[in-house]
């Protein structure tokens, strides 16, 4: 069976144009994590700061916000294609700028700079997949996309890490920028038409953006995105901040049970978003209660577990839960916004959900401090089951309004 489903999903590679975008994919994550090491440790070597290495990940973090408030209609008034090569083309400029940086405040400002390529390509690739694959396919892209980022996830760490111990910073910021000239030729090699079908006459900054926002207000597919993944996102931001205490305080299982746990939960991660594409085809609106149910029980499951293994089990479960609604919230956006307004219903929602992941990093520290990590884990695990009872208002009726209108004659 497990077979089968690796089968199909990765049946879509023989599609040479969505091959060329998943490989480039999965080339610029991987510059991604590789740089945020890299970045990290030379500020650290630099300065032996916290408050340093913190304004780093702000840097990091804050223009996917600020971008999808402000500066979402681009990714549709422009050409896709175009600004998928501009972010990567910004990228390699910074990567080859940061061996000559001389101080912390050049390395975070440059940082700043790579963020806001990273805030422009993702809502870009998403925005322009339903151009570029059939209708049918679409979850399946969705979800070979996803794994271009969980991998890198796992896997760009390991390797950033390990570069800057071989030879320090430098090396890693030149593989980088090589990763970055990599993808922007491939997606130079995919027609621009395939992208992007229709790209509206801007009426102004403000007129777009209120045509965004409203496209998301007016659809209950995208105000299910919108606010039940934001609480989800809140609750996922304060188990990530305060797993590291789950692991080592209230398992006593140390490093090793620290990694354990995000082991199980990537693996989590991958197996829910191969399962979602049929599910959600069945009934999308039904699959993604499931699935946030899913995070619900994992999480409260890892809050009561007596052990790191049983621990595991249950990340793996909250993990196959956030694999599998990550995934329908994309086909949700992709299928509930027209094209014109997709790049923008993106940003817009990407940047909400950043925000509030923010701030489940900040409230789980002291909340934490205050009352240990089973207890973060718990209060996740009850802003989880907020979510689910809004998921249950608006999941109801997204299988009709995401129909052709033929079909809902």
């Amino acid at each position: 069976m497990t077979g089968a489903i690796f089968r199909a999903r990765f049946g879509l590679l023989r599609n040479s144009r969505f091959r060329l975008l998943f490989i480039a994919t999965l080339g610029s994550g991987l510059g991604n994590w590789i740089a945020l090491i890299a970045l990290s440790l030379d500020v650290y070597d630099r300065t032996h700061s916290g408050w340093w290495t913190g304004e780093l990940l702000l840097a990091n973090i804050l223009p996917a916000v600020f971008i999808g408030i402000l500066l979402g209609p681009l990714v549709d008034r422009l050409s896709r294609k175009g600004i998928m090569i501009a972010s990567d083309l910004g990228r390699l400029a910074v990567f080859v700028a940061l061996p000559f940086a001389g101080s912390a405040q050049v390395i975070v400002l440059l940082a700043v700079v790579a963020g806001i390529g990273n805030a422009f390509f993702k809502p870009a690739v998403l925005a322009g997949l339903p151009n570029l694959v059939d209708e049918e396919d679409l979850p399946g892209a969705n979800v070979l996309i996803q794994i271009t980022d969980w991998a890198t996830t796992a896997l760009g760490p390991v390797a950033g890490g390990a570069l800057v111990a071989f030879s320090g910073p430098h090396l890693p910021y030149e593989v980088n920028a090589a990763t970055f000239a990599f993808s922007a030729l491939l997606v130079a090699a995919i027609p621009a038409r395939l992208l992007q079908s229709d790209r509206p006459i801007g009426r102004g900054r403000w007129s777009d953006l209120s045509e965004g926002y409203a496209v998301v207000r007016d659809s209950h597919a995208l105000m299910c995105v919108l606010i039940v993944w934001s609480i989800v996102n809140f609750a996922n931001g304060a188990v990530n901040a305060s797993e590291v205490f789950l692991a080592k305080q209230s398992y006593g299982a140390g490093d090793l049970g620290f990694g354990l746990l995000w082991a199980g939960a990537g693996a989590g991660l991958i197996l829910g978003g191969l399962v979602a594409p049929g599910l959600i085809e069945r009934d999308v609106g039904t699959a993604y209660f499931r699935f946030v149910t899913v995070i619900a029980v994992g999480i409260a499951c890892a809050a009561a577990a007596p052990n790191v293994w049983v621990g595991l089990v249950a990340m793996m479960l909250g993990g196959f839960g956030n694999g599998g609604a990550v995934v329908a919230n994309i086909t949700l956006v992709q299928r509930g916004a027209p094209d014109r307004v997709r790049g923008r219903a993106f940003t817009l929602l990407i940047s909400a959900n950043y925000a509030v992941l923010g701030l489940g990093f900040i409230a789980a520290g002291p909340f934490t401090n205050a009352l240990g990590a089973r207890w973060t884990y718990t209060a996740a695990a009850g802003a989880v089951l907020v979510a689910l009872a809004v998921a249950a208002r608006y999941a109801r009726g997204i299988d009709m309004e995401l129909r052709p209108a033929a079909q809902r004659a």
